[in-house]
């Protein structure tokens, strides 16, 4: 081959492949992916993920959840509607890659063009996004801790309880606006308490993230009980499940459901999504939530 065919050649090899990248860049699923990697379980993300866009973010908006490790995202900033597609990845036993790919929903193709020659404004506003949420993301993974127990018996009890229907970010509110409510309704009607207060879960939507749940109060079983338009009793019966002790904020107690049922899966349990949390402190006294504690159940499903 002499030099002019080898010049050609070359010149012919580096405009496909410079074409090539460019139909790549154009064709691809979105605008820009960023992966990291985090030692928090998919339920834990999915959490955060919602609470930092619903509560942190300025307009930010969940459009879509197709599973728990799978949930799209609309950001808009400076005029700009952005789609952030969050999917979550299992490394092993303790570590999950996020996945984020995001597309500009009204300059995609400007983006994909200008990002293969210079550092743009979309880039370095979409790293500061992912940085944020990862920041967020690794203190609220320091403010809690689940500890794995296995199987026992959930411990029969007789209670009197209040029903409430919230989210499950409002579980907490739930249980405070009824705490008192309980408390001084049952003292004053000399009805003997015997235990710590018990959330009950009785349905859980993990598409909406609503619950529907017991706030119960374990009392002793007495021949006559006074009648209440709100109050009801009934027995928490005696079955197996698998445990988990919370430490952390009650508020974000429902990380141990996720933990309990990615251990489940791991174990080939089957369980009743229908979590039970025992609670054994006072958020009302303060101190350090660390050492706040809750025992958490999954009953198993025997069907």
């Amino acid at each position: 081959m002499n030099s002019l065919k080898f010049k050609r050649f070359l010149i012919l090899i580096i405009a496909v492949t410079f074409l090539s990248t460019c139909a790549w860049y154009v064709l691809k699923p979105y605008d820009y992916t960023v992966t990291f990697k985090t030692k928090a379980n998919f339920g834990t993300i999915n959490q955060t993920l919602k609470l930092w866009s619903n509560s942190i973010l300025d307009s930010a908006y969940i459009v879509k959840q197709k599973s728990l490790n799978d949930v799209k995202q609309q950001i808009v900033s400076r005029g700009n509607s952005y789609i952030y597609h969050w999917q979550f990845v299992n490394i092993n036993d303790s570590l999950t890659r996020v996945n984020i790919g995001i597309n500009d929903e009204n300059h995609s193709l400007k983006n994909r063009i200008d990002n293969l020659f210079s550092y743009t404004d979309f880039e370095k506003e979409v790293k500061t996004t992912i940085t944020d949420f990862v920041t967020i993301l690794k203190e609220h993974l320091d403010k809690f801790k689940v500890t794995i127990i296995g199987e026992v018996n959930i411990p029969e009890v007789y209670c009197a309880y209040v029903s409430v229907k919230s989210k499950q970010y409002n579980k907490a509110r739930g249980m405070m606006q009824n705490y008192g409510l309980l408390n001084s309704v049952l003292i004053q009607n000399h009805i003997v308490l015997n235990g710590r207060p018990i959330v009950d879960v009785t349905n859980w939507n993990m598409e909406n993230d609503s619950i529907y749940f017991d706030f119960c109060y374990p009392i002793i079983k007495q021949e006559k009980l006074p009648d209440f338009d709100i109050i009801k009793y009934k027995w928490i019966k005696s079955k197996k499940a698998i445990k988990a002790v919370y430490n952390g904020n009650y508020i974000t107690s429902d990380r141990a459901w996720y933990a309990l049922l990615e251990y489940a899966k791991k174990n080939k349990i089957k369980v009743s999504k229908t979590p039970l949390e025992v609670f054994y402190n006072n958020p009302n006294f303060g101190g350090d939530e660390l050492r706040w504690k809750a025992e958490i159940y999954m009953p198993l499903n025997n069907n």
